[in-house]
């Protein structure tokens, strides 16, 4: 590795080793960067994924959080921090963080389905199952192309919202 680089281009070839499947010689390359540049969001961000892709959620945390407290991530990475972080604290059992984390994130970017599937997981994890299935079915009927759930979608958005009901 040419330590003497731009820290961009480090950051790219990091990124593309992982992309090549080389998931631990990119992290060490990120974590090294990561010390060099400890400010830098995208760098944290990056270096969070590293560790998320080899199952290294503990060590990913701190790598997210430091990346969602800094400024200059784009919409895209801050989007994938917010969801790293949230699927991150629920996998370690946090779930309330991750419900509160994902909450926020789905506000932050309502029409993102990927983030309202991971709220719905931990809302699940939480106790939250009515909410979790409302989320789900709603996300469903809004998104789903098979012709017999869109034949229905006005009832299962209807039903969504209270499931409970009868008659």
């Amino acid at each position: 590795m040419d330590l003497h680089g731009t820290k961009d281009a480090r950051l790219a070839e990091a990124v593309a080793l992982r992309g090549a499947g080389h998931k631990e010689e990119a992290r060490e390359r990120l974590v090294a960067l990561a010390a060099e540049h400890p400010g830098d969001a995208g760098i944290a961000y990056q270096t969070a994924w590293a560790h998320d892709v080899l199952g290294l959620e503990a060590e990913a945390v701190p790598y997210y959080e430091s990346a969602l407290a800094g400024t200059g991530l784009t919409s895209d990475d801050r989007r994938g921090a917010l969801l790293g972080l949230g699927s991150t604290y629920r996998v370690l059992g946090r779930y309330e963080d991750a419900v509160a984390l994902l909450a926020g994130a789905v506000g932050e970017f309502p029409e993102d389905g990927s983030l309202k599937a991971f709220l719905a997981m931990a809302l699940y994890n939480t106790g939250g199952h009515h909410e979790s299935v409302r989320l789900l079915l709603r996300l469903l009927a809004a998104t789903s192309e098979d012709p017999s759930v869109r034949e229905y979608r006005a009832a299962i958005e209807h039903y969504a919202e209270d499931l409970d009901a009868t008659g």
